[in-house]
């Protein structure tokens, strides 16, 4: 009689890494980037043993609200908002308390959890603050929402006053890879990012910090961004895909590929293990007809539109997590 052994697959074995607290390797992490298309799905499978034992079948909602658009200064490559893009976008500067607000009651419509109030430009003014913090007061007040802003480069002494507010959670990408910042933005450094998420932590603001893929970086940096945002501790961590825009130094750039999206997912999820994984802006260019598959890696998405582009339907969200045997996660303060 033959008995045979059964083993389990590489992609299982870097799970009960992740699962065990074990950091995978540059090559273990490439190899992920690098592996056969064919292998998509058993990667998922791992990944998604990793995600439901942190998260379940819950799935966060986050609902962006763009409350100042253009005018500004900076000239980061892949944003239609800069000073280097003539994409035609609205310009308008911080909007009023009344229209905060009211961002905030269609997020609650949105069934997100989360409301995130982002402003353009390098960093807030006192007076910008201020008004940001006036709405968040009264948004915190009267409804059960957690409050994300970003609105710049920050200060010790206006994470603090943003914290004292209400605001929960701030947001501040990294974007990329530190060898590659300066080939997308030279108005600041990749070090003013990560002191700025250094201020946010020790205001005592849970940090939200992303990517954006495919700017031109290599499988190893997608790696080692991964890497990156594991060191600096980041609560939540955006996934962004590049929306090339027309109208910005980035805007011939291709669009990753959805079994190439996936996997990076999957290696967020890996060696981010308990993290809040969001796939973010350009998800519906970039992973297209497998937005689905990604929340087998992913624990939370933005419903509705990004700042300048145009997002899905809510509902079609909403029966992407029904479909999916998920439920939609209510928010806990």
């Amino acid at each position: 009689m033959t008995t045979t052994t059964s083993t389990k697959s590489i992609w299982e074995q870097y799970a009960d890494k992740a699962l065990n607290g074990e950091l995978l390797t540059i090559e273990e992490g490439v190899s992920i980037l690098q592996a056969d298309d064919d292998e998509v799905l058993p990667i998922m499978q791992a990944a998604f043993r990793v995600r439901k034992h942190y998260y379940g079948k819950k799935v966060k909602l986050n609902m962006i609200f763009n409350a100042k658009s253009g005018l500004c200064p900076e000239d980061c490559g892949y944003c239609s908002q800069s000073i280097v893009s003539s994409a035609p976008v609205e310009k308008y500067s911080l909007l009023d308390k009344e229209t905060l607000i009211a961002g905030a009651k269609e997020a609650m419509n949105r069934k997100a959890g989360t409301y995130c109030i982002v402003a353009s430009g390098r960093g807030p003014t006192e007076k910008e603050v201020d008004q940001v913090i006036d709405a968040v007061s009264e948004i915190t007040a009267t409804m059960p929402l957690k409050i994300c802003a970003c609105l710049g480069i920050l200060s010790d002494e206006k994470a603090k006053k943003l914290k004292e507010a209400g605001v929960h959670r701030y947001n501040h990408n990294l974007n990329t890879h530190k060898d590659n910042h300066a080939n997308i933005t030279s108005t600041h450094s990749y070090d003013d990012r990560v002191n700025t998420v250094e201020e946010v932590k020790a205001a005592g603001m849970s940090p939200c910090s992303g990517c954006i893929i495919g700017m031109g970086e290599t499988d190893e940096q997608i790696v080692e961004i991964a890497y990156s945002l594991r060191e600096i501790d980041a609560d939540s961590i955006p996934v962004n895909f590049l929306h090339a825009i027309p109208g910005t130094p980035l805007e011939n750039y291709k669009r990753t590929k959805p079994m190439k999206s996936l996997k990076v997912l999957a290696l967020m999820r890996f060696i981010n293990p308990p993290k809040e994984i969001r796939v973010s802006g350009g998800r519906e260019v970039n992973l297209r007809t497998l937005q689905p598959l990604a929340l087998f890696a992913a624990n939370s998405i933005f419903v509705g539109d990004y700042l300048t582009t145009k997002g899905q339907a809510v509902t079609e969200d909403h029966n992407i997590i029904e479909d999916l045997g998920f439920e939609i996660e209510e928010c806990a303060l």
